[in-house]
């Protein structure tokens, strides 16, 4: 007979589902690892909320009035805080430290102790804010390091019923 062969048929392949290639992981310790992940996956995602929350919540500047601090002034206590009011004419004096000003919003004074230098448009008459706190929960003497001014116009455009610049007449 031509064309045939004589040599054994080669044993089947078992199915490639059956197969494992490396060693055997029992099914428990399989469940382990997939808990172990889900775990790392759960503290991640965990980790990750926190930071944004704490992040976001840091970044957001707040800054309370005069007559709003002036509300809530035994709440607030000596804790730092921003403030904002209007200079007052009259009442800027250089120290050694900085300067003292007095700022205002409506009947009520704050006296402010400064360190540090003022900004170069820090003058009367312009809405500030300081970073400080009240030297006591019921005191009007403020204490600050910091003086921030905001001097573009949209400022007034966008809080009209705030401070207010004015060249003359009364400030608060």
């Amino acid at each position: 007979m031509t064309g045939t062969t004589t040599e054994p048929t080669p044993p089947p392949t078992p199915p490639t589902s059956e197969v494992h290639q490396g060693p055997a992981v029992p099914p428990s310790r399989r469940r382990r690892t997939s808990r172990r992940v889900l775990a790392v996956f759960v503290l991640l995602v965990v980790a990750l909320i926190f930071l944004l929350v704490e992040g976001l919540g840091s970044s957001l500047n707040y800054f309370d009035t005069v007559n709003q601090a002036f509300a809530h002034r035994h709440t607030l206590g000596t804790q730092t805080f921003r403030l904002e009011g209007t200079v007052v004419p009259g009442t800027i004096h250089a120290t050694d430290a900085g300067s003292d000003f007095t700022i205002c919003q409506g009947p009520h004074v704050v006296h402010v102790a400064n360190t540090g230098s003022p900004p170069g448009l820090f003058k009367a008459r312009v809405p500030v804010v300081v970073v400080g706190h009240f030297t006591s929960d019921t005191s009007s003497e403020f204490v600050s390091n910091s003086i921030l001014i905001k001097h573009s116009s949209t400022y007034s455009a966008q809080y009209p019923g705030r401070v207010k610049v004015t060249s003359s007449g009364p400030v608060c």
